[in-house]
């Protein structure tokens, strides 16, 4: 296993981060902690969940995940071996059961926080994470912004920040993180935390793959610049890119066959551009699933790829992707591809 940095810390993560969003919808208890304690022999110390987690989000399940690794926190005693990594929910007239309209005010990110750390069972997380922005802005799969003017949102960064700031001086945070935000979001954070001698976001949690390379047109050179850790989920496109839904197939008992609506990857231009990938791991003698992570992993302003799961033999084929190292014939391959289809998925 490879591990960096987060940045302005002296926290060392895997370059693998094992997302756990399915437990407690398309995997069991015992199944989450068979991957933990899998992922853990194999060098991953870096857990990414999330309050409202497991996905999709409903309210007999929410917070299942939570437990889950809870659970197995006490059961094994392995809190000090891990970086964990939490996410309190944003504004969704959907999500109101786990709160009235959940938002970013103060009361919320405390009820959210010791909510999270009553069901993990710590008595605090390494790195806290706002889920989505507030604001109406592009994200969850959409490609253009279009400013609304009714939009009801006021900037209330300041006082989020602040909320924040008090969790981390009380001990229950170590540091925090934004997801699902954009250039301007993000940094308009850092302005704030700057001027207000306030804890900085040192992580962002994005979608990036060969089907959604958005991030590199504002945000990669963000993380460069204001030393962000990036933190990239859906790497294999909901598992469009292992090639598993070309030609019309559609395997029992996957993400996309029992969720249907999460439609975001699977796009007419999207299934032409896996193909092309598919095609190019093949010539290669690789599996697409190497292929499309190994990508994600040599970018130099990626710090650990979030992956996810269902079985085991997913599991380890996603961690071995570590040892596979892209030559510049492949990556300029993959360019090419990439030329061919820039945005098959936002």
């Amino acid at each position: 296993m490879e591990y960096k940095n987060l940045p302005g810390t002296k926290i060392s993560v895997s370059k693998i981060c094992l997302g756990t969003m399915t437990w407690g919808e398309q995997n069991s208890e015992q199944e989450g902690h068979e991957q933990l304690d899998y992922a853990l022999s194999r060098g991953i110390n870096f857990i990414d969940t999330a309050e409202m987690y497991s996905v999709p989000g409903r309210k007999e399940t929410q917070g299942s995940t939570e437990k889950i690794i809870g659970n197995w926190l006490k059961k094994r005693g392995k809190r000090v071996d891990i970086v964990l990594a939490t996410k309190v929910t944003g504004p969704s007239q959907g999500l109101s059961y786990i709160r009235n309209v959940p938002n970013f005010s103060r009361n919320h990110i405390l009820e959210a926080i010791n909510g999270s750390l009553k069901r993990l069972q710590t008595d605090y997380v390494d790195l806290y994470q706002l889920h989505w922005p507030e604001r109406k802005t592009n994200y969850f799969g959409q490609l253009i912004y279009q400013h609304d003017e009714n939009d009801p949102w006021q900037d209330n960064l300041l006082n989020v920040l602040q909320t924040l700031g008090d969790l981390v001086r009380e001990g229950k945070v170590r540091h925090i993180g934004i997801s699902n935000e954009t250039p301007w979001g993000t940094m308009r954070f850092l302005h704030l935390a700057d001027k207000h001698k306030l804890p900085r976001p040192i992580s962002i949690q994005n979608p990036y793959s060969l089907l959604n390379r958005t991030l590199e047109i504002g945000l990669s050179e963000i993380c460069h610049r204001e030393q962000i850790a990036m933190l990239p989920y859906s790497p294999l496109g909901f598992g469009i890119l292992s090639g598993k839904y070309l030609n019309g197939q559609m395997p029992q008992k996957s993400r996309i066959s029992l969720f249907p609506k999460l439609n975001r990857y699977n796009s007419k231009e999207a299934e032409s551009a896996t193909k092309a990938y598919v095609d190019l791991a093949k010539k290669h003698q690789i599996s697409p699933v190497h292929l499309a992570l190994a990508f994600v992993n040599s970018r130099s302003f990626v710090t650990s790829t979030i992956i996810g799961a269902t079985t085991m033999d997913q599991l380890k084929e996603n961690i071995d992707s570590i040892l596979i190292t892209l030559n510049s014939e492949i990556l300029k391959e993959i360019e090419e591809v990439h030329k061919m289809f820039p945005f098959p998925a936002p």
